[in-house]
């Protein structure tokens, strides 16, 4: 027996040791490039949107590198001493990520309450979810597309992806303790993560809807495929247990692989939009797991992944990529509603903003992040009853009281100012025009079909209205287009032809806001407007009405307020159209917005390219009448209305007009 005690006791001993001889926690440079490579992404692609359409993706690569850090934390923990310290555990969490957080939330919330009150909408529930970490959920219910840049932007959107970490962090070193109690074997568990991966992006691409990307964007268990990846990976690949060295041979393998993910990654960056089906069906999963081979390959101390992504400037970007991330929104959003002509300075602007949001996100390094990150909070009651004793300030701390007080009580005036529901309801001129506009179009519509069905048969009568002279046009005019001509300042020609002319009009919020002069210069017009619509949606609807028999040889397309337009999306437009159709598409007037250039630049390309596609340059014709705009200088007031329908009648009048004969 005395034996035995010695053996165990043997055993103890050596266990002991070899947990003291473990290879100590080291610093992985290289990630702080893999973060900064990320936050690049995000930022690049919501301030210029048509320059890098996949940015999106830099959260996919945070969640890995997050899974995969924050597993091999824990597992290293279990090593060293047999478990988990779930305290220690989230009190670092917090230390690091609350502080910033509830910074960002009282700033954010005072600059709303007293500048931009528009947005005071579900602010309570906003702020409250975003501390509990359940915002992506809130977002599913209540908050617009991630991809809808246009239509009342929140500055919270974002945070979404904060409260997904937010919930693995709680929950997940109960998890590993569970895993480890019962499976024990780490390559078993990995294979567990990678099917509880699948099944996550199975449940995203089940889940899709093109309509709605709401529930698979923002869903915990549609997005959690991303940081099982890593957290797999740190059970397969845990850093203190790879080889310092490795044979040639190997290390240039992993070499080769790493430098293939990341090309693989910047391609998908440029190439998978945000709106394509195949993001959801497959291509977020396959990016994440580029994402997953990038970080082992980093993690690998003898790769050379990590030497190649770690410099002076990654590791200062790294460090404060969540900074960075938290005020992004915030920034651009207040930056741009002020200012009007960001889509004529896209570049200019945009290297404001980025100086502005390095400017708030050093602040926060400097004098909130760092120092609650090493401060001792069990000594917080001490220290205020010092402080209570003898109150002292300097200059830093002076103006940090200050300003903490400032936010706290604005932010409380915001939440009582919430709007009620009943006032909620209440909304602006611009909103209650296309609200109405939206009713009256379901209306006329149906007696548009109509009027379209007689107009194919009177196609002979237009042909005459053209060659009209103007005194004998003007003597047709009954007494309501007489009305018309004068109000649009059309020709009674084009007036005649107009009321002979079928046309389907697709397009966005500022379609809607001119429909009902469009439909009473071009009666036989069929509107299918949509306030925040983007070019994505426009083949489903072509498909839609050409099945039902619909679609007129007439198209107006005005798309491109909300968001970019690609070579690839312009062609599908098109296609989706068919060559029996003249396409008719309207430039964009949305000058605050970076993406208006690019938009106007693909129309005109795509006009080139097509001998049926039409340019109706409302842009250039808009250009400096800011009198014929709202508040917002996109949708035209009463006076723009009037124009821009004109603009639309003529062009259509012009192209059909019968060609004569030399």
């Amino acid at each position: 027996m005395n034996e035995n005690l010695q053996g165990v006791n043997m055993s103890r001993t050596m266990s002991r040791m070899n947990r003291h001889r473990m290879r100590p926690r080291r610093y992985i440079t290289g990630f702080d490039g893999i973060r900064t490579l990320a936050v690049l992404g995000v930022i690049i692609y919501h301030l210029m949107p048509a320059s890098l359409q996949g940015g999106y993706l830099g959260v996919p690569i945070f969640f890995v590198v997050s899974g995969y850090l924050i597993t091999d934390i824990l597992l290293q923990e279990w090593e060293g001493h047999g478990a988990i310290r779930l305290w220690n555990f989230y009190g670092r969490r917090l230390r690091r990520l609350y502080p910033a957080l509830v910074t960002m939330l009282l700033g954010t919330t005072t600059y709303i309450t007293l500048f931009q009150r528009s947005l005071l909408t579900n602010i309570r529930a906003t702020v409250v979810t975003n501390l509990l970490y359940v915002y992506n959920w809130f977002e599913i219910g209540h908050g617009q597309s991630y991809f809808d840049r246009f239509n009342g932007e929140s500055p919270f959107t974002h945070l979404w992806s904060l409260s997904i970490e937010g919930q693995y962090y709680l929950f997940w070193p109960l998890v590993v303790i569970g895993l480890m109690l019962i499976l024990k074997d780490r390559h078993r568990i990995f294979l567990l993560m990678m099917l509880v991966a699948v099944i996550s992006a199975v449940a995203m691409a089940l889940l899709y809807d093109p309509a709605n990307t709401n529930r698979v964007y923002y869903g915990t268990d549609t997005r959690m495929f991303a940081i099982l990846i890593g957290s797999g990976l740190a059970f397969a690949w845990p850093s203190r247990h790879l080889p310092d060295t490795l044979a040639p041979v190997n290390r240039l393998t992993l070499d080769l692989i790493g430098g293939g993910s990341l090309i693989g990654l910047v391609w998908m960056f440029f190439k998978m939009s945000g709106e394509s089906s195949f993001t959801y069906h497959g291509g977020m999963f396959l990016f994440t797991l580029l994402s997953g081979v990038l970080v082992a390959t980093v993690a690998h101390p003898a790769s050379h992944m990590n030497r190649l992504l770690t410099n002076p400037v990654f590791t200062y970007i790294g460090q404060r990529s969540y900074g960075i991330y938290l005020y992004q929104f915030p920034v651009m959003i207040f930056y741009e509603s002020r200012v009007q002509n960001i889509g004529d300075h896209p570049l200019l602007n945009s290297v404001i903003e980025v100086a502005l949001i390095m400017v708030f996100t050093e602040l926060s390094y400097r004098f909130i992040e760092n120092p609650m990150r090493h401060y001792n909070y069990s000594q917080v009651f001490s220290d205020l009853r010092t402080f209570m004793r003898a109150p002292k300030f300097n200059k830093v701390t002076g103006t940090i009281a200050g300003l903490a007080a400032v936010l706290f009580v604005v932010t409380a005036v915001g939440f009582v100012q919430q709007p009620s529901k009943a006032s909620t309801a209440q909304k602006t001129g611009l909103q209650k025009t296309l609200t109405k506009n939206s009713k009256s179009v379901k209306k006329q519509n149906a007696a548009a079909l109509k009027r379209q069905q007689a107009a194919a048969k009177a196609s002979s009568k237009q042909v005459a209205a053209d060659k009209l002279k103007t005194k004998q046009a003007l003597a047709k005019l009954n007494t309501k287009q007489k009305a018309v001509a004068k109000s649009y300042n059309l020709k009674p020609q084009v007036v005649l032809a107009m009321g002979q002319t079928n046309l389907t009009a697709i397009g966005d919020s500022v379609l809607l806001d001119v429909s009902n002069d469009l439909q009473r210069v071009i009666p036989g017009t069929v509107i299918q407007g949509k306030v925040g619509r983007q070019v994505t949606d426009v083949p489903v609807i072509i498909s839609s009405l050409k099945a039902q028999g619909q679609l007129s040889t007439n198209v107006l397309v005005n798309i491109g307020t909300n968001g970019t337009i690609t070579d690839a999306q312009a062609d599908q437009v098109v296609h989706a159209i068919g060559p029996g159709h003249q396409i008719f598409w309207v430039t964009a007037h949305v000058p605050t917005r970076s993406w208006q250039n690019q938009v106007n630049t693909q129309i005109n390309k795509t006009a080139k390219k097509y001998s049926n596609v039409h340019v109706v340059d409302w842009y250039r014709m808009a250009l400096k009448q800011g009198n014929w705009f709202g508040d917002d200088n996109v949708h035209p007031n009463t006076t723009g209305n009037k124009h821009l329908t004109a603009l639309i009648a003529n062009r259509i009048a012009t192209v059909n007009a019968p060609k004569s004969k030399k």
